[in-house]
Order: structure tokens, then C-alpha cells, then sequence
């Protein structure tokens, strides 16, 4: 029995480093020789400060009027494209979704009334709005936006920043990436780089 114990004790030492040390290393040099950006969080950076990820979105809000008011509704700030909607405002520590059925009728009537303001706030019809301008992403922390709601808001930053529409419209084909694979999913928009583009380039 003894001799069956050291046994065990010497592979769990043994795995132990070998799974528990050994290979996290390996797995950590590798990604850092060949994927630094990707392994240390896809960082985006301004000014040699770190603004937010390119892999997580965020709100881009006017400042409170109030900010000691927990209930004053945020503002979006017409200045810049915004994001798609999120269950968890955007908190990387409340990650998910509603959980709402399609048909439910508190998720129906918060769609309705999200696609009025988009629209008024985009000077467009609600019928143009693209259902991921009133739809939040499963986790609730997707940092992109389809290219059909990015051209819808072009007019809005064009005119707010005072710049040509097809000054904004090339920044947002800088920030447009192709299908997956070539063949996986749409093509989609960045909404924090194109932000960042514009804060930095206009």
C-alpha cells in the first residue's frame, strides 16, 4: 500500500509539473512570440495610455449632467459612432444576455422603442434601422457593429464634427473587416478604433 501511495504522490508531482508549470510556460511563450498583441488583450492605445480593448466595446456617452444621479438616463454622444446595445452596459464583469425570448413582450417594446430614438438620433427612417442597432450580442460585449449601422450614422459624426461625409466614410472602410475566413459571417466594423480614428485623425 505504501509503495502504491509514493507511486501516486510521484505522478501527481510529476503531471504537476508537467500540465500545472511546464505547459501553461510553453503555451505562454508561444503566444507572446507569435501573438503579443492578441495574448496581452488586444490593448488599443492612445497617446501611450491604454483606452479599452479592441475586443470589448464600450459605451460612448456625454458626460452626466448630474453625476451624482444613479438614475439619470445616459446620453450618446453624437460625436461618435456608437455601439450596439448591451444587457451589461458594456462591464466585462457582467458579461450575457437578456435571456429574453424573441416574442416577449418587454423585448419587443424596448426594440420598438430603441429603433425610434436610433432613428431620430440618426435623422433616418425606423425602418432602416439594422437590427443589430437595437439588438444586444450574446455577450454583451461586442466591440463591433454591422456596416449597414455604421454607413447609417456617417451623415450624424460628418455633420457634428463638421468633417465630409467622405471623410468619415473612408475611416469607417479603414475600420472594415472582411468575412471570417472569407466566408464566415458579415463584414463588420470596430466601433472603439473607429472612434479612436477619429478622435486622433479629426
Amino acid at each position: 500500500m505504501v509503495r502504491n501511495h509514493l507511486a501516486a504522490l510521484r505522478m501527481l508531482l510529476i503531471f504537476t509539473v508537467l500540465l500545472g508549470l511546464a505547459y501553461p510556460l510553453l503555451v505562454t511563450g508561444v503566444a507572446q512570440a507569435a501573438f503579443p498583441h492578441q495574448a496581452n488583450g488586444s490593448l488599443v492605445k492612445h497617446d501611450g495610455k491604454t483606452v479599452g480593448s479592441s475586443l470589448i466595446g464600450q459605451n460612448f456617452d456625454l458626460p452626466k449632467k448630474n453625476p451624482n444621479d444613479p438614475n439619470e438616463a445616459p446620453r450618446p454622444d453624437p460625436r461618435y459612432f456608437q455601439p450596439r446595445p448591451s444587457a451589461g452596459g458594456y462591464d466585462p464583469l457582467a458579461s450575457g444576455a437578456s435571456n429574453l425570448g424573441p416574442n416577449d413582450p418587454g423585448l419587443v417594446k424596448t426594440i420598438k422603442e430603441r429603433k425610434a430614438a436610433v432613428a431620430a438620433f440618426d435623422g433616418v427612417n425606423p425602418r432602416d434601422v439594422p437590427a443589430d442597432a437595437v439588438t444586444a450580442s450574446g455577450s454583451g460585449l461586442d466591440p463591433d457593429i454591422s456596416t449597414a449601422y455604421a454607413a447609417e450614422q456617417v451623415n450624424r459624426v460628418a455633420h457634428v464634427r463638421h468633417l465630409s461625409t467622405q471623410e468619415v466614410r473612408k475611416l469607417v472602410a479603414d475600420n472594415t473587416h472582411s468575412r471570417s475566413l472569407g466566408f464566415m459571417g458579415e463584414p463588420y466594423v470596430n466601433v472603439v478604433q473607429l472612434n479612436l480614428d477619429l478622435d486622433t485623425q479629426h
